[in-house]
């Protein structure tokens, strides 16, 4: 009998969070030969959850696109980051309402996502545990902590990809209690981090947002886009046509995995 892709779904205890986290895995059909793969993170918007994998029915086109040697065959993670932007924004994880009543979750999301998904995802799947063979994207405010962490963690990501990303060009008052001050946010913000973080000569970058995206962050893309490209970083900036929505992300999932697949 053939061997086919799968999508594991497990829950692990986070000890840094003190609390049962999720996330999704996909591995492609030839998993399992002895040989290993390099591995996506790929990281959901705020509401969203590791239930993004099939969502995008990624598992399907990973398939597709691996059968017709568009993409070589990779492991892709989907690990639940809550509405925390994936921050250590607190010691203990607590909620917040913020000012448009939506719900925010503090605590120490960077380290959960860095030290415990990562350590679990190479302890347990036969990937290449260095950074040339791991990357980081997400949608939205996933697009936000994949360009912060890559860019803030260079010996660990090879590609980095932020699609629609949150990324904010002036700190809004709804956003200020991920930050416990201005200082945190611009040490967390990716368009200030481009300007001096120490990317490999080998690192990619694609960035990408709808032309009608109604956070306007096609705006922050241009400019991340400007100060890496000055830089003489491989980075390429999209606009797609589209709005900020789950549409316009599966409009556009085949470029994405693409990317990181070539």
């Amino acid at each position: 009998m053939d061997s086919c892709s799968k999508i594991d779904h497990i829950k692990i205890q986070s000890n840094i969070l003190d609390k049962e986290m999720g996330l999704t895995v996909y591995t492609p059909a030839s998993y399992g030969n002895g040989q290993r793969l390099p591995v996506l993170y790929f990281l959901h918007g705020r509401s969203g959850d590791e239930n993004i994998m099939y969502e995008l029915d990624i598992r399907n086109i990973a398939d597709r696109m691996i059968s017709e040697s568009l993409i070589k065959p990779l492991i892709i993670v989907c690990p639940r980051m809550e509405n925390s932007r994936g921050l250590n924004s607190a010691e203990e994880c607590h909620d917040v309402v913020s000012t448009d009543g939506r719900i925010i979750n503090l605590g120490r999301y960077e380290d959960y996502f860095i030290k415990e998904i990562m350590a679990f995802v190479d302890g347990h799947y036969n990937t290449w545990s260095h950074r040339n063979g791991r990357f980081i994207g997400g949608v939205s405010a996933g697009g936000y902590a994949a360009l912060n962490l890559g860019m803030r963690y260079p010996d660990l990501f090879s590609r980095i990809g932020g699609h629609m990303p949150a990324v904010e060009l002036q700190l809004d008052e709804e956003d200020m209690p991920y930050f416990k001050d201005l200082d945190m946010w611009r040490a967390n913000n990716p368009l200030l981090t481009a300007a001096k973080c120490s990317l490999g000569s080998d690192c990619k970058i694609y960035l990408d947002a709808g032309d009608e995206d109604e956070g306007g962050f096609y705006n922050g893309c241009l400019r991340l886009y400007k100060t890496l490209n000055t830089r003489g970083i491989d980075v390429q900036n999209h606009i797609f046509k589209g709005y900020h929505n789950m549409e316009y992300i599966k409009s556009n999932i085949e470029k994405y995995i693409a990317f990181y697949g070539s």
